[in-house]
């Protein structure tokens, strides 16, 4: 099903109907293919769509709707599914059942590769990256400065990032990400490459964004940062919903699961 928009209005919204997302794995009639498959503990269940193809079911019959003001949590072990839901959200990946809705100008913090030429200094991926989240060259323009002063690379802005450390690439994809007030904010384990200096420059900066009111997703297997940050949590096993509420319940029940 293609996501649609709801009728215009100026709250943002993310609104999942069941939504599904499976995987073909072509060629995967073999068992020594779907053994490789269990023993890398991929995302999912393997199971077969209708034509009898194996698949991987990255997330099954989903259903949650976040209006301004929320802030969710994704928990749950490696091979959850909460990538894939957040891309989902994103609209990088399309699910194959179910219906999808959002509305607001969404910023996806999601990959720090995403947008990045490696050949490209860090000014022209900047601006790159800026007409892939939806600004005119204009709005780029207007808001360069302020971005390259966030980041604090100075001359490294000057020359190909492929020669950026995990660090400073973080620097720059979290500038451009955050350079405009987004109604919806996804986030894939954010600053893990980040120092001390630059985490509080980047939370000040979050916090701004949270209180006036900004749609937020959370992805993270660290549950401190996910009690800091959010109000709800859902928790996500095999790619299905296990519990969904306010954050402390979830994350109680969590705990004494994997205990």
């Amino acid at each position: 099903m293609h996501p649609h928009q709801p009728d215009a209005g100026t709250d943002a919204l993310i609104r999942l109907d069941n939504v599904s997302v499976a995987f073909p794995v072509y060629h995967g009639g073999s068992r020594s293919l779907k053994k490789q498959i269990l023993f890398r503990g991929s995302a999912g269940r393997i199971g077969h769509d209708a034509s009898q193809r194996v698949v991987i079911q990255a997330l099954q019959d989903i259903s949650l709707t976040l209006k301004t003001g929320d802030r969710l949590a994704l928990i749950g072990p490696n091979g959850a599914g909460k990538t894939t839901l957040l891309r989902v959200m994103a609209g990088i990946y399309e699910p194959t059942g179910g219906t999808i809705a959002t509305r607001g100008r969404i910023s996806p913090m999601l990959d720090n590769s995403f947008g990045i030429d490696g050949d490209l200094s860090g000014y022209d991926n900047i601006r790159m990256r800026g007409l892939l989240l939806g600004l005119s060259p204009a709005e780029i323009e207007e808001r360069l400065p302020e971005i390259a002063e966030f980041t604090e690379l100075g001359d490294y802005l000057e020359i190909p990032v492929r020669t950026y450390s995990s660090g400073m690439m973080l620097r720059l994809s979290f500038a451009v990400a955050t350079c405009f007030q987004p109604e919806i904010l996804l986030m894939d384990e954010w600053m893990v490459a980040a120092d001390a200096h630059f985490m509080a420059k980047a939370e000040t900066r979050i916090r701004r964004f949270v209180e006036d009111a900004s749609l937020m997703v959370l992805s993270s297997h660290d549950l401190e940062l996910c009690r800091h940050w959010c109000s709800r949590a859902l928790w996500l096993e095999g790619g299905i919903a296990r519990e969904l509420g306010p954050i402390d319940d979830v994350l109680k029940s969590y705990r004494m699961d994997i205990r």
